[in-house]
């Protein structure tokens, strides 16, 4: 099998979900408990720092973008950046870390759970735990008045997906990773200047065309842009698009991180 065959195999292989994907998930979660203290530090207090110095703080001397405070500018792009994050580093140091260094995968083996289960549910977990960054800050969201409190239901489904997706990209990193170094050039070279260049901080069309097109390419600019067309109840064909785009990146990336994943985990 050439290398090109066993990538399109790999994409569009469909992994079961069983019962097995909910127990691994309920594991990290039980797991979750005991670092609760740590884990709120980093997933909802960092967020706020954000919105505290750049939402309020630049937002004073920058006022108003595209007829909105920047404050609510920003909110969409922040929510959405946390959920990536958090999303992405679970999946892509949490899972190295249990595959080659605690052996947990090897541990769930033992008891009648499939290696796909497994990724699958490291999936979920990830994307569940960026998805809970997502609420806490929408939470502030609403008690600062950034957002109707209506809209920000089929916000937090739109940023679920993006959840999803970061998730999945971070357990197929870890697919191919011989050591913690590796994350460096994901990290680096792919999700922090996605985070730079989605339309976080400013509206897209100030950059190059040549970047402007680019940036359509990376999932955070999709869900940037839905994440705003919700919250200010602009529900048109673009927004359409922008799912449709992180769906289809998901169902991909989730089927490449589990195939690839569990040849890992077996051989």
């Amino acid at each position: 099998m050439t290398a090109v065959q066993r990538f399109f195999g790999d994409i569009f292989s469909f992994p079961s979900w069983g019962r097995g994907v909910w127990a691994v998930w309920l594991r990290n979660f039980l797991y979750f408990r005991h670092t609760l203290v740590i884990s709120v530090f980093w997933v909802v207090f960092e967020p706020l720092l954000y919105l505290l110095a750049i939402g309020y703080g630049v937002g004073y001397f920058v006022g108003e973008i595209e007829g909105v405070p920047y404050s609510q500018f920003f909110f969409p792009a922040l929510m959405a950046t946390s959920g990536m994050f958090v999303a992405f580093f679970e999946g892509s140091y949490g899972g190295f870390t249990k595959l080659a260094r605690q052996k947990t995968y090897n541990t769930i083996l033992l008891s009648p759970v499939e290696a796909s289960e497994i990724v699958l549910g490291e999936i979920l977990w990830a994307a569940s735990k960026g998805f809970f960054s997502v609420v806490a800050v929408a939470v502030v969201g609403l008690t600062q008045g950034l957002v109707d409190t209506w809209l920000i239901f089929p916000t937090l489904l739109v940023l679920g997906m993006l959840c999803w997706v970061s998730s999945a990209f971070g357990l197929l990193m870890a697919s191919y990773a011989k050591n913690y170094d590796w994350f460096v050039y994901a990290q680096s070279g792919f999700i922090i200047p996605m985070s730079l260049f989605s339309g976080t901080y400013f509206p897209l069309h100030h950059l190059p065309d040549l970047i402007q097109q680019a940036a359509y390419l990376l999932p955070l600019t999709h869900a940037v842009m839905a994440a705003r067309s919700l919250l200010q109840g602009d529900v048109g064909s673009t927004l359409f698009l922008n799912v449709g785009v992180l769906f289809a990146l998901g169902f991909l990336l989730a089927n490449w991180a589990t195939s690839r994943m569990e040849r890992r985990i077996y051989y």
